[in-house]
């Protein structure tokens, strides 16, 4: 039997990805639902790749290393 180290079981925070006239962006929603960080993208394959990169950080990190991590401000 192999040992699996443990994951995190995520946070409350999220990924919307958008498309707007052709342009990309990906928004960090906080738990409160609001968008406390927003990249654009050059392309739908960038801007899946970045949401699918910070998925596995919300599922990977706790809420503080997830706010260290991305750069995102305390919640107030």
């Amino acid at each position: 039997m192999t040992a699996v180290p443990e994951v995190e079981t995520g946070n409350g925070y999220s990924v919307r990805v958008r498309e707007a006239k052709g342009s990309w962006s990906v928004a960090i929603v906080d738990p409160r639902g609001r968008e406390v960080s927003v990249r654009a993208c050059g392309d739908r394959a960038e801007a899946r790749t970045f949401a699918s990169t910070v998925r596995q950080h919300i599922a990977w990190l706790s809420e503080p290393r997830f706010r260290e991590v991305y750069r995102l401000a305390e919640e107030a």
